[in-house]
């Protein structure tokens, strides 16, 4: 009987590790687009119906580990832009020049890191302009301000970033540029021209406060 007990005890953890190397790992056989993560914030005492016209970007902006290094128009970005101004038109905001004073900018970045992210949104603010130019929509000297977070992700291969700039009370907060949405995507082949439209729809999807 003592045994057969030695035995048993022996014999049980061999036939747990057995069992359980034999099991599918999930995360090993997720789509691509299952391996996506969206995440959204925004600034919660925003009137998002107070503002009614919009002004996107006309290219998206490249940053490699914090710095501005350089900007992109090729298939993706083409068809994230595009995507952006029908959703937001859809939502009741209307497009329009960025020199006929939009209520909302909307800026477009590829981020890409190798490490994870933590900081303080408006320390992110703050330094936001050393690598996106404020006098893009015509505010020379402005800084950058984001009320709202303290925010965490990890960019292995590169991210999507989306954010909403309120232009309409730019003078009014003390000449800074506040950022009231931000929208953040990663996963693989996350910058795939096919995949934009699908992106921006996960995004919104998750932000349904965001309306005329």
């Amino acid at each position: 009987m003592d045994r057969l007990k030695r035995l048993l005890l022996i014999g049980a953890p061999l036939l747990m590790l057995l069992f359980d190397s034999c099991k599918k790992d999930p995360l090993n056989n997720l789509t691509n687009e299952e391996s996506r993560i969206y995440v959204t914030n925004y600034d919660t005492t925003a009137n998002f119906s107070a503002y009614t016209t919009f002004s996107v970007t006309d290219s998206v902006t490249i940053v490699q580990d914090n710095q501005f290094a350089g900007r992109s128009y090729d298939a993706y970005d083409a068809n994230l832009i595009n995507a952006m101004t029908q959703t937001m038109t859809q939502r009741g905001y209307q497009q329009v020049n960025k020199s006929a004073s939009p209520d909302l900018a909307i800026n477009i970045s590829r981020v890409y890191s190798s490490s994870t992210v933590l900081f303080n949104y408006t320390d992110y603010w703050d330094y936001y302009g050393s690598y996106y130019d404020p006098y893009y929509w015509g505010y020379p000297g402005y800084g950058y301000y984001d009320p709202y977070a303290v925010g965490a992700y990890t960019v292995n291969n590169g991210g999507l970033e989306i954010d909403l700039l309120d232009l309409k009370n730019a003078s009014a907060n003390g000449n800074k540029l506040v950022g009231i949405w931000t929208g953040l995507a990663r996963g693989e082949q996350v910058f795939s021209p096919n995949n934009a439209s699908g992106e921006v729809s996960m995004l919104f999807s998750q932000s349904a406060y965001l309306k005329k």
